[in-house]
């Protein structure tokens, strides 16, 4: 399947899409914008603020309206970035707080632009639940998080297009909702569990919180962070899979695409939790987050339809963080099928670390000295051969490393 954006005249609402954020162009030449998150903080260091970040004009409101942009990357795109193919009845569940009630007729609206054909909650395709499992009281509406929501499940459908997805909506951002909601999904048969969501840093309570994001045999993701070198929860639990970052462009080489640590991604040594036996890195005697990695730079970011949070006609948005790397990869687990093959999904990059493309190049930070937040190695927060903090082991290439 092509990328439908770059091959046909579509209405003046599509056209205007573009990718790019203030301080660095996309990868192809073309002038930069600026981005925003899209929640507001944490209120307190037990709740989360989701980590998708939206490109916008130079009002810092608007979405890009000007058809002299690159278009953000669509299905085609990202499939053909990571060799992704084939087909899963997986079910991939996406946890967030707060409800988008625009998010089926939102979905439905990317899955037929992109001809990834229908995915309703009366086929059973698609479903959205409040944390106790059930679609009725829902919780209160919020624009922020329900451009994650949106988000979230069109990356699913993206990169598995067959598979089927959980929405679980928490009744608040606090880490009791959405760790009821993560539960919740899991006795619900996910066979993966999406979190885009993090606090602004560690906290000393967060260990208390392990139980929720605990589920053997479940690929349960978290974004790392969008604020650079640092680490944040839930991605420094140790029985998650911590997704970093990437800047993604097409290239001339084999493989026509190219990757580097995005400068926003999350990285660095946990000060609360131990270190996972399949971790092997030397520098860091606790868990090193990430994992694996995504793209998730605005200035190369994927196209996604949300009305709920419009800010106008078009309809259509850029998006970038970190919350875009974690649905990319929980459908990545979603697609192999593996996650129940071992006690925690996180072991099965590190045991096929040879399947993943090595992402060398770039950095979120610094991350030596005594300064505040320091005190590591190179690797913390530069890409380099091999493991390192900002994209883990690397990104996908296939589902041979899932």
């Amino acid at each position: 399947m092509r990328r439908i954006f770059s091959v046909v005249v579509l209405s003046s609402a599509l056209l205007a899409l573009g990718s790019s954020s203030a301080g660095a162009g996309n990868g192809n030449g073309l002038p930069p914008h600026k981005d925003k998150g899209v929640c507001a903080k944490a209120n307190g260091p037990d709740a989360a603020a989701c980590d998708a970040r939206v490109v916008t004009e130079t009002d810092g409101v608007t979405p890009l309206a000007t058809p002299s942009y690159q278009n953000g990357y669509g299905p085609a795109d990202l499939q053909s970035a990571y060799k992704l193919s084939g087909g899963s009845s997986s079910t991939v569940a996406i946890v967030d707080a707060y409800a988008n009630p625009n998010a089926e007729s939102d979905l439905a609206v990317y899955r037929s632009q992109f001809g990834l054909g229908s995915c309703t909650s009366g086929t059973g395709c698609f479903r959205a639940v409040n944390q106790n499992g059930t679609t009725s009281p829902m919780p209160a509406g919020n624009t922020g998080w329900g451009q994650e929501i949106d988000l979230d499940i069109e990356m699913v459908s993206a990169i598995c297009p067959q598979c089927k997805i959980l929405l679980v909506e928490a009744n608040s951002n606090s880490f009791a909702d959405l760790g009821t909601a993560v539960n919740r999904a899991a006795a619900m048969g996910a066979t993966a569990i999406s979190n885009s969501y993090g606090t602004s840093g560690e906290f000393s309570g967060e260990t208390s919180y392990d139980s929720y994001y605990n589920h053997a045999g479940i690929a349960v993701t978290a974004s790392s962070g969008d604020s650079g070198y640092g680490v944040e929860f839930p991605a420094a639990d140790n029985h998650v899979v911590a997704v970093g970052g990437t800047n993604l462009v097409r290239a001339a080489n084999p493989r026509g695409w190219t990757e580097s640590a995005w400068s926003g991604a999350g990285s660095g040594c946990s000060s609360y939790f131990g270190k996972p036996t399949w971790q092997t890195d030397t520098g860091c005697g606790r868990r090193m987050e990430a994992d694996v990695s995504a793209v998730a730079d605005p200035n190369t970011g994927v196209a996604v339809y949300d009305t709920y949070g419009s800010t106008g006609g078009n309809n259509w948005y850029v998006f970038g963080g970190t919350s875009v790397a974690s649905p990319i990869i929980a459908a990545v687990y979603g697609l192999a099928g593996n996650a129940g093959s071992v006690p925690y999904a996180a072991q099965i990059p590190y045991q096929h670390s040879a399947s993943l493309f090595d992402v060398v190049g770039g950095s979120n930070g610094s991350c030596t000295g005594n300064g505040r937040r320091r005190g590591g190695q190179t690797y913390f927060c530069t890409a380099v051969t091999g493991y390192d903090g900002p994209t883990g082991l690397g990104t996908p290439n296939g589902t041979g490393g899932f």
